[in-house]
């Protein structure tokens, strides 16, 4: 049996001849024609459609590297960890890597699949204690092709666009939604341009546009004539994004007096980024990361909030640990974990025993592509926020 919906109150799992619902099986009669996988799915779209269709105060969504992966315009698309591997791999050659890894003492190597992170993490450990620039231009080498390799086109057909649309179109008097990102790639910011969404992401409307977290606190309005000046006029398409690992378009420059500052550059040399590897959670606590991280924090800990985890795998430590402090402290948190993993008997154990008992807690088996597909629309509110748009100002 494929079980493809956790919750308190609803299971769904089918298998090549039946369709078990609430651990009772569904009669051919009331399946009709449809296939047992078809209807599996069928219904664990109604059900969480149900959960999303609710009004909630606050939406947060945490993106890993499902919402990116098969993404992009020609061979350029996103990649896992394992085609990570493989791209390094195909550029470097593996005899060279093995070399590498002699250098540094990393036993753990295999051409087929090796750990990427735990290389680089060793690799990067090694530079202290050994002497060797081989060691650091490997390094570098190995970046520059995951720098490459995160370089992505927003296609046409991407869901992106259509996840902001109906993400945004909701009552104009609630928070903003709010995507915290940990792809290095630019697709959020790609669909948000498309789309002509204003992207609030910590970094000044001036030039340089350079970052700094209170420009999280400002947010867009229009004067409208029409109205008291008084009344705030939010304006519809805006969101938040947030990168607590970094992005492709940062970099830390000096702007006076040997000052360095972050700031959002077209094609760095040397973009600001959290490459893989174990030291992740030490490098979080450094700027811009630490605002980030710390807003991702904040954030899950208010009232009516909706927390969309999509396409993340809950290997990041500190990470996780925040999620499930909020779901022990925030009573009015409902969570839900996208993926197409969550069939697999092995994957999110832990949560799945969360599901079984808590009523706030839904994992849902799904690509990003067919969730946004299923996510349901608030049409009304869609359109209404489209024939608000105005003249824009910035409000503090």
């Amino acid at each position: 049996m494929e079980k493809i919906f956790y919750s308190e109150n609803c299971s769904i799992s089918y298998d090549s001849e039946k369709v078990i619902i609430n651990r009772e099986i569904v009669s051919e009669d009331e399946r009709g024609i449809c296939s047992p996988d078809n209807y599996a799915y069928i219904k664990m779209r109604e059900a969480y459609k149900i959960v999303f269709s609710r009004q909630y105060e606050n939406i947060v969504v945490l993106s890993g590297s499902g919402t990116s992966v098969g993404v992009g315009v020609g061979k350029k698309v996103g990649k896992t960890m394992v085609g990570l591997w493989e791209a390094v791999v195909g550029k470097l050659e593996f005899e060279k890597i093995q070399t590498f890894a002699e250098k540094i003492r990393f036993d753990h190597i295999n051409r087929e699949y090796t750990d990427l992170e735990a290389l680089l993490s060793k690799a990067i450990l090694s530079q202290k204690y050994l002497d060797n620039k081989e060691i650091g231009a490997i390094i570098q080498e190995i970046k520059e092709i995951i720098k490459l390799e995160c370089s992505l086109k927003l296609p046409n057909d991407a869901p992106h666009l259509t996840f902001l649309r109906k993400l945004t179109a909701r009552k104009l008097k609630y928070s903003r939604v709010k995507i915290f990102t940990l792809n290095y790639d630019l697709l959020f910011e790609q669909a948000g341009s498309k789309g002509g969404y204003v992207i609030i992401d910590g970094f000044s409307f001036s030039y340089p546009r350079l970052f700094n977290g209170v420009n999280f606190d400002y947010d867009i309005i229009s004067r409208n004539i029409s109205r008291p000046q008084s009344e705030e006029n939010f304006v519809a398409k805006v969101f938040h994004l947030y990168k607590p690992h970094g992005s492709l378009d940062w970099e830390k420059v000096e702007i006076a007096n040997d000052e360095e500052q972050v700031v959002k550059s077209n094609n760095p040399d040397n973009p600001l980024m959290i490459y893989p590897n174990n030291n992740k959670f030490e490098y979080s606590y450094e700027q811009p990361y630490f605002e980030m991280i710390s807003r991702f924090q904040q954030e899950l800990r208010t009232k009516n909030i909706l927390l969309l985890v999509i396409g993340f795998s809950f290997y990041d430590k500190h990470i996780k640990t925040m999620i499930y402090e909020a779901l022990n402290v925030n009573p009015s948190i409902t969570t839900a974990i996208v993926s197409p993993d969550v069939k697999k008997e092995r994957s999110f154990v832990e949560l799945k025993s969360k599901a079984a008992t808590m009523g706030n807690i839904y994992l849902i088996n799904e690509t990003f592509n067919d969730f946004v597909k299923y996510y349901p629309s608030s049409d009304i509110y869609d359109y209404f926020n489209k024939e608000e748009q105005n003249s824009d100002t910035i409000q503090s």
